[in-house]
């Protein structure tokens, strides 16, 4: 993606792969609050998946969807395919908020939505995403409202969320 893009555009000027191989326009969200989440199946914070598909399932019906982004750039920790990650989210989370394809979220390879979201919210000392599970809050008009830490338990956002979905589009 272009900086100017990335400066001028928004959110819904992206597309993101599916993990069944297809491409979805991020505009499909329009409206919604967003929690977009790069996830992993092999970290400490992998526990998160199950308070994610809690909120997920208390919030959805309110126009929040959560979005996972599973990535293999911190540790090995989401060595397999993206039809295993689903399984393995299925399995023991119940997972039923969107999963999308594998993606890199730094480097020269990064998926374009994390070159978009690191340039709205930076991180502490840089933009870097410096592990998994970190978690980026988007309102419904689209803008980048926060960017939270992996060790932000998922609950500790649910408030904000709320005040988010509250608000009209």
């Amino acid at each position: 993606m272009e900086d100017r893009k990335v400066q001028n555009g928004t959110i819904y000027d992206l597309a993101v792969r599916l993990n069944n191989g297809g491409v979805q326009s991020m505009g499909e969200y329009r409206g919604k609050v967003l929690l977009i989440v790069n996830v992993a199946s092999k970290c400490g914070f992998t526990p998160q998946y199950g308070d994610l598909e809690q909120i997920y399932r208390r919030l959805r019906e309110q126009g929040l969807e959560i979005l996972g982004f599973p990535c293999d750039q911190f540790g090995h920790q989401e060595p397999g395919p993206d039809a295993e990650i689903k399984e393995f989210c299925d399995r023991n989370y119940g997972v039923s908020f969107p999963l999308f394809a594998k993606i890199e979220v730094n480097g020269s390879r990064e998926d374009p939505l994390y070159t978009f979201l690191k340039h709205k919210k930076g991180g502490l000392f840089t933009r870097a995403i410096k592990w998994n599970f970190t978690k980026f809050l988007i309102s419904r008009q689209g803008g980048v409202i926060g960017r939270y830490s992996p060790g932000t338990a998922p609950a500790k956002l649910v408030k904000m969320i709320e005040e988010e979905l509250a608000k009209q589009v």
